[in-house]
């Protein structure tokens, strides 16, 4: 088998001559090429693909700080929101029981009033009472006066004398003693 191998190669030195005399191979362009090419190679090597790297190295490290702070955001974000749903939910404690506190001051200054107003209006039912108690009074002493004046002036004309003023007093007195007493 490394016979075979050591035709194959020789074969294809041979060949590898032709085609380079075939087409004109001539070794002193050929290291000058390569030389050239080395050269060329490394000058894009040290001026361009170096400098491309480092910039794709510190695009790769932005990129990373970035989702890096995208993720710092987002959890500060949803801190952010947890600390706000807890104000929200203590503002709403608080505005209930202000509202609680309100109700009961409310009906606290309603029970109040209405006392006060309860309180008014025996006062007025007092004071009507007792306007009306006097009115009664002052109505009944004219009825007596007006009872005791029909009286005398009935006695009169019934035993068709005139009534001395002392016989009148003492009629009228009599008349109200008897009103008095019913």
């Amino acid at each position: 088998m490394s016979d075979q191998v050591f035709f194959a190669a020789g074969d294809l030195l041979e060949l590898a001559k032709a085609t380079g005399e075939q087409f004109g191979f001539h070794k002193q362009l050929f290291f000058s090429q390569v030389i050239s090419f080395c050269v060329v190679c490394f000058l894009l090597h040290r001026l361009a693909y170096k400098p491309i790297l480092k910039v794709l190295e510190e695009r790769r490290q932005k990129i990373a700080e970035g989702l890096a702070n995208a993720e710092k955001i987002k959890a500060e974000l949803g801190n952010a929101q947890a600390k706000s749903q807890e104000i929200l939910t203590a503002a709403n404690v608080q505005g209930n029981k202000l509202i609680e506190e309100a109700r009961v001051s409310a009906a606290k200054v309603l029970e109040v009033e209405t006392q006060k107003a309860i309180a008014a209006a025996n006062d007025i039912v007092t004071k009507a009472r007792q306007a009306s108690e006097a009115e009664l009074v002052r109505m009944k002493a004219e009825l007596r006066k007006e009872v005791g004046r029909l009286v005398v002036a009935t006695s009169a004309k019934v035993t068709g004398n005139i009534l001395t003023p002392d016989q009148q007093s003492r009629l009228a007195e009599d008349t109200a003693k008897q009103l008095a007493s019913n």
